[in-house]
């Protein structure tokens, strides 16, 4: 049975995550939310002159928006995650030398981790659509720890080349902001833009 906090607030059901991110299943999942998951294969590239903002609520949206052309009802849920260091997108690796790059170049500093996220009403295309930014602290890492932490797998399919819910808390010292967005999906933005699509007129 779910507890009510997220669920009450989807406008129209069934939940659709637009997402293979088994992160994100599982956050939905410790919400004791029933949903069905359906990938978009929307291009993730990065336009000239757009923003780290804009980039995770561009892609979110399109994200979303591909998914919910192939309903008639339902809530599409969708989210982007990117890193961000000294102005620089960080997003997920393109193979092994480029995450050990990425966990060099973090080491031992802040960061920040922006999560946009849409969702979508099928029945009339109504959409919500939002940002969350987290500030974390990764500690200094020898290049033996970031070999063998690359050489395990975990970061090649992370923003960043780090999953704090996993093996890659050990790498982090301190988190100023929501741990989800970290993870992948923060849930009081996500249920706060539900709040916001559930009271937009049909």
């Amino acid at each position: 049975m779910s507890c009510g906090l997220i669920a009450d607030l989807i406008p129209e059901l069934p939940l659709i995550l637009a997402s293979s991110s088994p992160r994100r299943r599982r956050i939905l999942e410790g919400l004791d939310l029933e949903f069905v998951i359906d990938p978009p294969g929307t291009d993730e590239n990065i336009d000239p002159g757009e923003t780290p903002e804009d980039h995770v609520v561009r892609l979110a949206g399109e994200k979303a928006a591909e998914v919910a052309r192939r309903y008639t009802e339902g809530t599409v849920l969708a989210a982007d995650t990117i890193v961000l260091i000294d102005g620089v997108l960080l997003g997920k690796p393109s193979d092994p030398p480029d995450a050990v790059r990425m966990l060099h170049t973090i080491s031992g500093r802040w960061h920040e981790v922006l999560t946009g996220v849409s969702v979508v009403r099928c029945s009339d295309g109504a959409v919500a659509r939002g940002f969350e930014r987290t500030k974390v602290l990764v500690r200094e890492l020898t290049g033996s720890e970031i070999e063998g932490y690359v050489a395990g797998g975990e970061p090649l399919d992370k923003a960043g080349s780090y999953g704090i819910q996993e093996c890659g808390a050990a790498v982090v010292s301190r988190v100023d902001g929501c741990f989800y967005n970290v993870v992948g999906l923060p849930v009081v933005r996500l249920s706060l833009l539900l709040k916001e699509l559930r009271g937009q007129a049909r």
